[in-house]
């Protein structure tokens, strides 16, 4: 059985309309799929309106208790629930999940032993029996980016992380393809030409354009979780414009190990 674990950025978020389009392309997968998405921009906007100043650290977000005051609002709450209503606008069944409910994500807070991430973890667990379990009753399970750790505490995770990791825990019983969705159409050799699509990346090509300083930032735990999704079950890893999902001839990225 086939399954579509799809995960959308905030720059798709940030914008109304290609928020739009994007959930018209998704509502027209057929066959069981899953939705995480991130909403980096909002919770830092919103950050900012209060007061707080956010941290960054390789793409993450360093989460201390206000920021992740914060960051359950914005993505369990409002973008959460948003992107739910529309799905249901469009005859896809949503729900919207965060790792706490159903304990569909367990996660343990990162300790590292320089950085002090406050209130980030990582995943631990997937409960994919209840998952499959929604999945085959026709449910579209929609997760933000916030996991729990059974002991009462909410953590704030990766989205790309999360994408990952229930791709790996499904690929136990469904065939799973993960693709990333964002504004661009791939990993580019030259952020600047939107046209610098790398078609192909393995993982000998990946060490040598992050020692070039090509791939950097965000997109190095995203590549990473890539690679570790691929060696740990999953068939098939795209990242690109949402147009790919229903047109298969738009330049977009493959990822293979």
């Amino acid at each position: 059985m086939q399954l579509s674990v799809i995960k959308i950025g905030g720059n798709i978020i940030d914008n109304p309309a290609e928020l739009e389009q994007f959930l018209t392309d998704f509502s027209k997968i057929e066959g069981y799929k899953v939705l995480v998405h991130g909403g980096g921009k909002s919770a830092t906007k919103m950050a900012q309106s209060i007061g707080l100043v956010p941290q960054m650290i390789d793409g993450r977000r360093i989460t201390d208790a206000p920021m992740l005051d914060v960051v359950v609002m914005i993505y369990a709450g409002q973008i959460n629930k948003h992107i739910v209503a529309q799905l249901q606008a469009k005859d896809n069944n949503a729900i919207g999940f965060s790792g706490a409910d159903g304990n569909l994500i367990q996660s343990t807070k990162r300790n590292h032993p320089t950085i002090n991430y406050g209130f980030v973890g990582d995943v631990k667990q997937v409960n994919t029996k209840l998952l499959a379990t929604l999945l085959e009753a026709g449910v579209v399970p929609v997760f933000c980016a916030i996991t729990h750790d059974k002991n009462g505490q909410l953590l704030n995770t990766n989205a790309d992380t999360i994408a990952s990791e229930l791709s790996i825990a499904l690929s136990e019983v469904f065939d799973v393809t993960l693709t990333y969705c964002f504004e661009k159409q791939g990993v580019l050799q030259d952020s600047e030409d939107d046209s610098s699509v790398i078609t192909e990346i393995n993982e000998v090509l990946y060490k040598k354009l992050k020692e070039e300083k090509v791939i950097h930032s965000g997109m190095i735990p995203k590549l990473d979780n890539c690679f570790n999704s691929l060696s740990r079950g999953v068939q098939k890893i795209k990242i690109g414009h949402h147009k790919m999902l229903q047109n298969s001839d738009i330049l977009h990225t493959t990822i293979t190990l």
